[in-house]
């Protein structure tokens, strides 16, 4: 049979949606999952993410330290989503199927809409005003809506394209932009080298007050970039084999995201030359224009180019999986090309009245966040489902609601899991009221921690406490979890035996 996506067929439009991919279209490799992760996060909205430790008062040192914490505690959490394609061949979100119910399983397709949307603006915006910055050093580019709005529709447009024709292309987008966006980020060094001052003290200073409650709130930021791709790793991991090994999948992840320190560092390096040399703009919370005053001219190409590349594969990584999502969610009405037009001309949109009419930057950029700390209990349940069922799935009943049928292992209650679910809405709920962005959003019980803002870990615990107490107290059926039986958790099974106690199995 013609394999419609092999490397031959890049500018043929991929026609899977997210019913499972049969094996003989499975050609990927975990090599092309690094690729697709770290491509989407070698961006400038990653170096602005860089810059928050300096925005925040701390110094060189201690950004490095929030950041080194914040990336690696967030790539252990993300490295086992990777899983979950291979086994089922199909995203993440009809995944979660098995652990939220057939149809509890839209919560993580809306999650991926919401966190897509939010991250696509974000990164139209900022390689937008990059690149219209840049020019106008460069060539005298007057910086206008005009200019502006023409920057985000060609990145706009560019990206829906590549979108529309699907997998392949938008792999090799992320070859390129891996291996030309890390050159030009680390040509920063020879821009950058002589101003550089690695003792920069900052204003916060380690025993003063403030400064965990800056030094926690940078690491959580900078956690915040790999648990966001938490929703989207199914997207391109359904086309590795499934007896590719589980090790080197979850190390492409957890290598992914080490990379990202590349723009991680360039942000946090270059935010301490404009905190000495422009501190204007750091005081007005403008990491890309305080970037654009001290760079010196030869750079601004660089700059240029890293906005191009950086958009493509960002928006790119972002769009694919929200318009499979949306096309699983309405089966009968879309498929996956009209469904990610749709999205796609929903986000621009978005991104012009949000940009032009109530400048909506600062506000999506706290949305982010608020969507990432609901996504993180989804993910902790996600795991230990996983862990739990020892890796048993029945890829087949996953698909029950985009085929609009009924029934299967994973229908529990009329499509829905409660133990999933029942975990999943209170420790969301709860992880919101303990947000504390100052200036942006604070939660109502935001101040408890002494100003630190200890959402994410609220919630990751409180997910894991109330699934698993959930799985003990309201056994599955012995069905779900396959012939070697569960872990930690109790099941039921048919007949005069009832409940048999499997935590030792």
């Amino acid at each position: 049979m013609h394999n419609n996506n092999n490397e031959q067929s890049l500018t043929r439009i991929e026609t899977f949606g997210v019913e499972q991919i049969p094996d003989h279209e499975r050609n990927a490799r975990p090599v092309d999952l690094f690729r697709m992760i770290f491509g989407g996060a070698n961006t400038f909205a990653t170096a602005v993410l860089g810059s928050f430790p300096v925005l925040f008062g701390l110094s060189f040192e201690a950004g490095v330290w929030a950041i080194l914490l914040g990336v690696v505690v967030g790539s252990l959490i993300l490295a086992p989503m990777g899983l979950f394609g291979p086994i089922n061949g199909t995203n993440n979100a009809v995944s979660s199927g098995a652990h939220f119910g057939v149809h509890g399983r839209i919560v993580g397709s809306f999650l991926s809409l919401l966190t897509a949307i939010a991250f696509f603006s974000l990164s139209v915006w900022s390689s937008g005003d990059a690149l219209v910055g840049g020019a106008k050093r460069l060539m005298g580019l007057p910086e206008t809506d005009l200019t502006l709005g023409l920057a985000y529709g060609l990145f706009a447009v560019l990206v829906l394209t590549v979108c529309i024709y699907g997998f392949r292309f938008l792999l090799w987008v992320n070859k390129v932009a891996v291996w030309s966006a890390s050159l030009l980020f680390l040509l920063g060094i020879f821009a950058f080298a002589g101003p550089f001052d690695a003792s920069y003290a900052g204003s916060v200073q380690v025993g003063s007050e403030g400064f965990w409650a800056a030094f926690i709130g940078a690491a959580l930021l900078a956690m915040s970039n790999p648990v966001s791709f938490g929703a989207f790793l199914g997207d391109w991991a359904r086309y590795i084999p499934r007896e590719a090994s589980k090790g080197r999948i979850m190390a492409a992840v957890i290598g992914a995201q080490l990379a990202t320190l590349i723009p991680f560092f360039f942000g946090l390096v270059t935010a301490t030359i404009v905190a000495v040399q422009a501190p204007d703009y750091i005081a007005q919370n403008n990491y890309v224009g305080g970037l654009l005053a001290v760079s010196p001219t030869w750079f601004f190409l660089p700059v240029c180019l890293i906005a191009v590349i950086g958009g493509m594969s960002t928006g790119t990584t972002s769009l694919y999986g929200t318009g499979l999502d949306m096309s699983s969610v309405f089966p009968r009405l879309l498929n996956r090309v009209q469904a990610t037009v749709m999205i796609g001309l929903m986000s621009i949109a978005f991104i012009f009245i949000g940009r032009f009419a109530f400048n909506l930057v600062q506000s999506v950029s706290t949305f982010a966040v608020l969507i990432i700390t609901c996504t993180s209990p989804w993910m902790v349940i996600m795991i230990l489902g996983l862990v739990i069922r020892r890796g048993f799935y029945c890829p087949d009943d996953l698909q029950v609601f985009t085929r609009g049928e009924t029934g299967g292992r994973y229908w529990f209650h009329n499509g829905w899991n409660w133990r999933g679910m029942g975990a999943w809405i209170p420790s969301a709920l709860v992880g919101l009221c303990f947000v504390n962005l100052p200036g942006q959003f604070v939660g109502p019980l935001g101040e408890l921690a002494g100003g630190i803002d200890v959402s994410l870990p609220v919630t990751l615990g409180m997910a894991a406490l109330l699934y698993l107490a959930l799985l003990n107290l309201f056994p599955e059926a012995a069905e779900v979890y396959g012939p070697k039986g569960p872990r930690w958790v109790r099941v039921k099974r048919a007949g005069a035996a009832g409940l048999v106690d499997a935590s030792a199995a």
